[in-house]
């Protein structure tokens, strides 16, 4: 990635305890919370602007459906991966979450199929006992060099003639792999040839890294967008996800349909502030977008380098996209995960491997969508427990 005139201070520390935040008070105020994907940087100035605005004006009725905002979004899937879609198969949404559960209701009845990917994002991971459904598992599975891949042949097994939904989740949460054009054909052929409809949690695809080019898999063909719902957000990229904005792109009008009836009785519009911000980041903040790619590339890079030199039993791969580290502890010699050990031992809270299904025991995720002394503050408070750990034991060699 070039490398680009800092303009945006990405180290300045914010105090986010008395601000309702859910990842600061969650635990106790001596823990570094380094858990759920929020990150601890202001929002894009000119987000904060157009919201600052809006308050002024002093009226926070009900919002229409808003034209331009899918207009935007429309000029931004052009640009960014040479997608063309139309702004009438946008549908806004509250939340990404909302909409891989509305898709899942309105395509399958309960008992049938949704194929999953494990270990995943947790919501994706109970999102067929929400809803009623049969869960058709399959697990991603390590090369030699800890890089997670698709085996095609499990893939395909775990499909039935009952299953209707393959809830693919790309880039990958917790993984951080953003999958190859040649893995999402191979998976898309396998769910076309098997008549079961991709629904796309792309939320991550903004926060990609120097050497990763996402590829929304439904813009592969018009045959897979016919059989797609591709859901996505400003959320995470912009750190407006206490807002609620996301949208849909369902290409296909009978998909699209179905989707829309499933949200009847429910509330979703998009809130009206969500759609302020918006705008504002989709239009005004890309050089804000670059600079915090380039910050959070350096904060992946450190924390690569930390543990590679500084925790002899801990391993991860680098990221492709997300600002979430997976953390393989499994070398570790405890008696419990992890997650409880950092959390009484170093005071820092990571999030619990296997919360995120088969295949994430033993494993940890890290957050370092966060300034770099706040990183290294708790990396610090890591090693510093293990150290103890060592002396109590005699088991565990420095790096």
């Amino acid at each position: 990635m070039t490398d680009i005139p800092q303009k945006f201070d990405f180290d300045r520390i914010i105090d986010r305890r008395d601000t309702d935040s859910i990842k600061w008070c969650m635990y106790g105020p001596d823990v570094l919370p380094m858990w759920v994907a929020d990150m601890d940087f202001l929002s894009p100035p000119a987000v904060i602007d157009a919201l600052r605005a809006r308050v002024e004006r002093g009226v926070f009725g009900y919002p229409r459906e808003n034209q331009e905002l899918s207009e935007v979004i429309v000029e931004r899937l052009r640009r960014l991966y040479g997608w063309e879609i139309q702004t009438d198969w946008v549908i806004h949404l509250p939340g990404v979450i909302t909409g891989f559960n509305l898709a899942c209701q309105a395509f399958a009845r309960p008992g049938e199929g949704i194929l999953i990917q494990t270990p995943v994002y947790t919501p994706i991971l109970h999102a067929p006992e929400t809803g009623g459904f049969s869960c058709n598992e399959t697990q991603l599975v390590q090369d030699a060099g800890g890089r997670y891949e698709v085996d095609f042949d499990a893939f395909e097994a775990a499909i039935t003639g009952q299953t209707r939904v393959f809830l693919l989740c790309n880039p990958h949460n917790p993984v951080g792999r953003d999958f190859h054009r040649e893995e999402l054909e191979k998976m898309a052929e396998i769910c076309l040839r098997r008549g079961v409809i991709l629904v796309s949690d792309e939320i991550h695809s903004d926060l990609l890294f120097s050497e990763t080019r996402h590829v929304p898999i439904a813009s592969l063909s018009p045959e897979v967008a016919a059989r797609s719902v591709t859901l996505m957000s400003a959320s995470k990229t912009y750190n407006i996800a206490g807002l609620q904005s996301a949208f849909a792109v369902i290409p296909d009008q009978t998909l699209r349909k179905e989707f829309i009836k499933a949200r009847r009785g429910l509330i979703h519009w998009v809130n009206l502030m969500a759609t302020t911000a918006v705008l504002a980041a989709y239009r005004e903040s890309q050089d804000w977008l670059d600079e915090l790619l380039v910050y959070l590339e350096g904060n992946r890079d450190f924390l690569v380098h930390a543990i590679r030199e500084r925790f002899p039993r801990i391993s991860m791969r680098a990221p492709e996209a997300t600002y979430l580290a997976w953390l393989d502890c499994r070398r570790l010699p405890l008696n419990e995960s992890a997650f409880f050990f950092f959390l009484r031992e170093a005071r820092v809270a990571l999030v619990d491997g296997a919360g995120f299904g088969k295949g994430g025991e033993g494993f940890a995720r890290l957050n370092f969508g966060c300034p770099r002394s706040v990183l290294k503050e708790a990396l610090d408070r890591m090693e510093e427990a293990l150290f103890r750990l060592e002396q109590k034991t005699g088991e565990l060699p420095r790096g």
